[in-house]
């Protein structure tokens, strides 16, 4: 019989009516074929052996796809170019891909609205506004030049031929109005800032305050870069969480966090949060500011010219006899009333004359109390009203000896709990 190359199903059929015996068959080399199928992308050949048994062995081939697909990207040191891309990118964004408008509406649902991550925009809201800020209040003129030229100044940074400080640094007594007035010439500026406050500045995981400053610098960058808004990064009581007191213990997570603020002063546009460098990352200059009582138990080399410029804010008194006078512009009492206060009390601080506003409606208060039944009836008074039913209008008291009895007696325990006279 002639020899056999390709054997098909119809002569191994043929081949197996005849015995062994009587059938002489002649083996040539084989020759390799290859053969293909519709399901499976990997090529399969198929070779003979030398005693005549076909060997089935997969390759897999190096081709690529496509020659200009970034799929099989290779980076200059052999790595997954999208993988490299997506380990450095820091917009996690994954709710982007559930919105209404981005894919079709057949998978986006009509069940809970049209997005699915209804409390998407409340989470991502990080920049604070002042909306509760109801009411002409006073900004003290020294105050709002300082703050303002620092903003300003950051912001054209780029255009001035000086080192700029990136962060101001208010710092005075107890209770005169720091972060209060900087909220109010935000307000009045309409900027958007991302406000942190001491108690931020420690966690139980190491690094993790530092990173959350560099996210909230960032996150501060891009409301300034994609939604065209003034923003900056603020501070309250920044001594509190890293001053060095004499019984406190320096941590870790203290030092992470002056040398994040160190880094960020000497380099404002470019801030890392855990990815690779990329040439093209650049981050919006934005300026921070940082309130405290004393700085002078902060780390010196972050608090020195160059990375942060001081201010030091005491109210005059002409300041204080404005910002109280629209604190009470209200309840009816006139500049001459103010100006009788604050000289009958001159060295008390602006938390001082707020206390004794609110100490004021006390007695309007208890009054309320007993009418309804007194305490008894006061929880299902509180909480458990009707809709319809309307709380009474308190009114204060007009400035009278009962007013001065009030500033007295707070003047007392202010001076008490100082361990001083009344003054």
């Amino acid at each position: 019989m002639a020899s056999l190359c390709n054997l098909t199903s119809s002569s191994l059929l043929s081949q197996s009516l005849f015995s062994p015996s009587s059938l002489s068959v002649t083996r040539t080399p084989p020759s390799p074929f290859s053969i293909s199928s519709s399901k499976s992308s990997s090529p399969k050949s198929v070779e003979h052996g030398d005693d005549g048994d076909c060997e089935l062995k997969i390759t897999s081939p190096n081709k690529r796809l496509s020659e200009q697909s970034s799929w099989e990207a290779k980076d200059a040191l052999g790595r997954d170019y999208l993988f490299r891309l997506g380990q450095e990118a820091d917009n996690m964004n994954i709710a982007v891909g559930a919105r209404a408008g981005v894919i079709d509406d057949l998978f986006a649902g009509n069940f809970l609205g049209k997005d699915s991550d209804i409390v998407f925009d409340y989470r991502q809201k990080v920049t604070k506004s002042f909306e509760y800020l109801q009411g002409d209040y006073y900004i003290a003129p020294l105050f709002m030049d300082k703050v303002v030229c620092h903003i300003v100044k950051n912001f054209i940074a780029h255009l001035l031929n000086v080192k700029v400080p990136l962060i101001l640094g208010i710092w005075g007594g107890k209770g005169q109005g720091k972060s209060f007035q900087t909220e109010l010439i935000f307000q009045a500026m309409a900027v958007e800032p991302i406000i942190m406050s001491a108690g931020e500045l420690e966690s139980e995981r190491a690094g993790e305050p530092g990173k959350l400053i560099r996210e909230r610098y960032r996150t501060a960058s891009q409301v300034i870069q994609n939604q065209g808004k003034l923003s900056c990064l603020m501070i309250n009581d920044i001594d509190a969480g890293l001053g060095r007191f004499g019984n406190t213990q320096m941590t870790v997570n203290n030092q992470i966090v002056v040398g994040t603020l160190m880094n960020l002063s000497d380099n404002p546009t470019r801030v890392s949060i855990g990815q690779d460098w990329r040439e093209s990352d650049i981050t919006k200059r934005v300026p921070i500011i940082v309130t405290g009582n004393d700085f002078s138990t902060i780390y010196a080399p972050l608090i020195r010219d160059g990375r942060m410029e001081k201010f030091y804010w005491q109210p005059n008194h002409e300041d204080i006899v404005n910002i109280v006078h629209r604190m009470y512009g209200k309840d009816g009492i006139s500049k001459e009333e103010v100006v009788s206060v604050v000289n009958t009390f001159p060295s008390q601080a602006l938390d001082f004359y707020g206390a004794l506003r609110s100490r004021t409606y006390d007695r309007s208060i208890l009054k309320w109390i007993d009418d309804i039944g007194g305490i008894e009836n006061l929880g299902a008074r509180l909480l458990k009203g009707r809709k319809d039913e309307e709380f009474p209008v308190f009114t204060p008291p007009q400035y009278s000896i009962e007013m001065k009895q009030w500033a007295f007696f707070l003047a007392w325990k202010f001076c008490a709990a100082n361990g001083g006279g009344v003054t």
